[in-house]
């Protein structure tokens, strides 16, 4: 990372930031030699050192397609935006959150489903809530082990940490 200054290495604080984001942008190898992005809501569940964040979506697309040909994905997460305005057009700048990472996904099963949309719905403060069992069997359910990531914080000297 070329801004040292500007990064963080404790992981309880990147998944604090993770926590206040409210998208995650998935990268997957696009069968084009292009990449595919895709904005996804998500959920997050860490247990002894392992990150896995949950995606869903309809049962069949194009990111199917490309996670069984290569699992391999980057994500990317960002949050507490703010312009900073300046004299000249030079000095504006944005204070910023963000989280980046890679990882493998993988395509749950129905019988994991209990495990990944509590996650999905806590992240989004809909903790307890039932599951229509009708939606869920039309739900596919991604995970991704996040494998590394690090994080990134801008702020203004006159912002509060």
């Amino acid at each position: 990372m070329r801004r040292k200054d500007r990064e963080i290495t404790g992981r309880s604080e990147m998944l604090d930031i993770l926590r206040r984001c409210d998208v995650c942008r998935l990268a997957l190898n696009g069968s084009d030699g292009f990449p595919y992005l895709l904005p996804l809501n998500f959920g997050m569940r860490e247990e002894n050192g392992v990150l896995r964040l949950y995606f869903h979506g309809a049962a069949a697309g194009t990111k199917y397609d490309l996670i069984a040909k290569d699992d391999r994905a980057a994500f990317e997460a960002d949050c507490s935006h703010k312009i900073i305005a300046g004299p000249d057009a030079c000095d504006w700048t944005m204070e910023y959150e963000s989280v980046i990472g890679t990882g493998r996904l993988q395509r749950l099963t129905p019988d994991q489903a209990p495990e990944a949309l509590p996650a999905l719905m806590e992240h989004y403060g809909g903790s307890g809530l039932p599951f229509n069992e009708n939606w869920v069997r039309h739900t596919a359910i991604l995970c991704l082990t996040v494998e590394q990531m690090t994080a990134k914080v801008h702020r203004s000297p006159a912002s509060p940490d």
